[in-house]
């Protein structure tokens, strides 16, 4: 079992919004609520400096932008973070069956590694395949790949949940199941065209939908 992290294992909308939102407030902006943030909060820096700014990685001031955003969200990794209801349940049942499972984020290893350690929950884990850990990232099927042969796995035996379009498409390319977990943050493009195998409105659902319950 593969999962990607933010928005499918864990939210932390409030601690990317919040870093954001940051940055309003020190250049005199009003703060925008957390719900603004949210739906974009899997787009990491990207999404988050686009709803604080409307900005787009074309902008000029776009990689200085993103480093402070950087700074701010490595201040807070922590404080408004949590797994999702159900998961850690989810997690304690794949385990007890003996099932090996593992994370693939396009979170940078600089972000993943501190959240992952600092949360009991990944302990069992026997793969944290991060945005940088390979030479791409999700869309791009090698993250995934390199999860697979972490965890010993073939990768038609893997089944991959995500939150966003390009964790389906990633799990397709691999050659994976995909699910696609709809409590998360979705990003912008709906999901009815992402083509996943089958979809969960909450964590649980995933056992069911595996004949683990």
């Amino acid at each position: 079992m593969l999962f990607d992290l933010d928005g499918t294992l864990v939210d932390s909308a409030p601690d990317l919004g919040a870093a954001a939102d940051k940055m309003r407030v020190d250049r005199g902006l009003p703060s925008l609520p957390l719900a603004d943030y949210r739906p974009m909060a899997g787009a990491g820096a990207r999404g988050m400096l686009a709803v604080a700014f409307g900005m787009t990685p074309d902008h000029a001031d776009f990689a200085a932008m993103r480093e402070e955003f950087f700074v701010n969200y490595e201040g807070r990794l922590l404080h408004g973070t949590y797994a999702f209801d159900g998961v850690p349940e989810l997690i304690a049942q794949l385990q007890r069956r003996g099932l090996p499972w593992g994370v693939v984020t396009n979170k940078a290893a600089r972000f993943t590694q501190p959240l992952v350690q600092a949360m009991p929950l990944f302990d069992s884990a026997l793969a944290v395949v991060s945005g940088d850990t390979t030479p791409f990232s999700k869309p791009h099927p090698e993250p995934l790949l390199e999860a697979a042969r972490q965890l010993g796995v073939e990768p038609q035996a893997c089944v991959y949940v995500g939150d966003d379009e390009r964790d389906i498409v990633a799990g397709l390319a691999a050659g994976m199941k995909t699910v696609a977990a709809t409590y998360g943050y979705l990003g912008a493009v709906p999901i009815e065209s992402w083509k996943a195998d089958a979809a969960i409105k909450s964590p649980l659902e995933l056992l069911k939908l595996l004949g683990l319950d």
